[in-house]
């Protein structure tokens, strides 16, 4: 029988349980924050600085189902400047990013800026404050997931990203969750 959490990863957590590298013994992985069965694994990925909703399973097809195209993932990103309608318009439409060396074209989004700021648990490490510039919060819902994609768009566009949390994977939201929570739930799929 498979095994399926809903987690807030922390800010300065690493989207998996271990590492062989050198470089990577003194970081902090999922394992340190809850007792995961063996064969647990991550359902896409959050680097290491943004925080929010990632999925866990023991299920090897429901992690592929999910990481599929067809569901939506939500962010909320706190970017350096207050986001204009034209640049919402081109994260809608989509924008070039680097990936792999080479030039990608998003796929067209969901985007919105938020109107006021998300309850969101504080981040362990300070974001800078308003005396060194305006800052605004925005939705923005993929159905993709290319590497650091969300602050790769907000840069493209002029607003680069300055804190990102995952809020939303499908039908599955971050609701009132601290960071570091994990939850243990009978499936991901509704």
């Amino acid at each position: 029988m498979h095994k399926h959490y809903i987690l807030y990863k922390p800010y300065g957590y690493l989207s998996q349980f271990m590492s062989n590298s050198r470089q990577q013994k003194t970081k902090n992985f999922l394992g340190s924050l809850y007792d995961f069965p063996e064969n647990s694994m991550a359902v896409g990925r959050l680097d290491e600085t943004s925080e929010g909703l990632l999925l866990v399973t023991t299920d090897g097809n429901m992690s592929h189902t999910i990481n599929s195209q067809k569901v939506e993932k939500e962010y909320y990103a706190q970017v350096d400047g207050d986001m204009s309608l034209r640049a919402i318009e081109r994260l809608k439409a989509g924008v070039d990013i680097g990936f792999n060396g080479s030039k990608y074209f998003t796929k067209p989004c969901k985007a919105f800026k938020l109107d006021a700021i998300p309850g969101l648990p504080s981040r362990s490490k300070k974001i800078r404050d308003d005396r060194h510039g305006v800052t605004s919060w925005v939705s923005v819902t993929l159905t993709e997931g290319k590497f650091r994609q969300v602050r790769k768009m907000t840069a493209a566009v002029g607003f680069p990203t300055l804190r990102l949390v995952r809020v939303r994977v499908g039908a599955i939201e971050i609701g009132n969750m601290q960071s570091g929570d994990v939850v243990e739930v009978d499936g991901f799929v509704r």
